[in-house]
Parts: C-alpha cells; sequence; structure tokens
C-alpha cells in the first residue's frame, strides 16, 4: 500500500484541515508528528484510502474512505492527544571516565 499522492490528499483537505487544529506538526503535506515521533499518515489503495494513527505506541490503520469513517479517525485522534504523550526510554548514563 503506497503513501497517499496530492490527488488522494486533495480528497483529504478537509480531514487535513481539522487536524491542523491539533496539538500537531505537519512535517509534509499528510504526515503527522507528535513532537518528534510521527503520528498519523496516510496511504491510498484500490481498496480506498487509509490512515495509520499511532495509539499506545504502535500505528493501527483505519480506513477513511467515507466521512463517517473520518469522523471516526477524529475521534480516535481526540482520544490519543487527551493521553499523556509518551516519554522517551531514558537512556543509560555511565558516569565513570574512560567508561
Amino acid at each position: 500500500m503506497k503513501h497517499a499522492g496530492a490527488d488522494a490528499l486533495d480528497q483529504l483537505e478537509p480531514l487535513l484541515e481539522k487536524l491542523r487544529g491539533r496539538a500537531l506538526k505537519e512535517k509534509s503535506r499528510g504526515t503527522f508528528y507528535r513532537g518528534s515521533a510521527a503520528f498519523l499518515h496516510f496511504h491510498e489503495d484500490p481498496a480506498g484510502l487509509f490512515a495509520d494513527l499511532k495509539l499506545a505506541g504502535d500505528f493501527t490503520r483505519f480506513r477513511v474512505s467515507t466521512q463517517a469513517e473520518r469522523a471516526a479517525l477524529l475521534r480516535e485522534v481526540t482520544r490519543e492527544l487527551a493521553t499523556a504523550p509518551a516519554k522517551p526510554a531514558a537512556r543509560s548514563r555511565d558516569t565513570r571516565r574512560g567508561a
């Protein structure tokens, strides 16, 4: 399944506009980050349009071909953004000299 191209993203523009009003950064058209982590992006396929949304650390695929499916995705985005952002794993730090 390939990433959504310009024509597919044009179809999703009303949804993208709603996403742009959220606490997300759009690194490229249709690719959203939450902080420094990828959060949401879109795919196109003969079966329709799809979104990959990061939920609890893993991407989950949602169909977004219809208005009802897009509304369901927005509800999931809202729910996920209401959770505390995942903190990156702490790096082990050896403070001994020469280590």
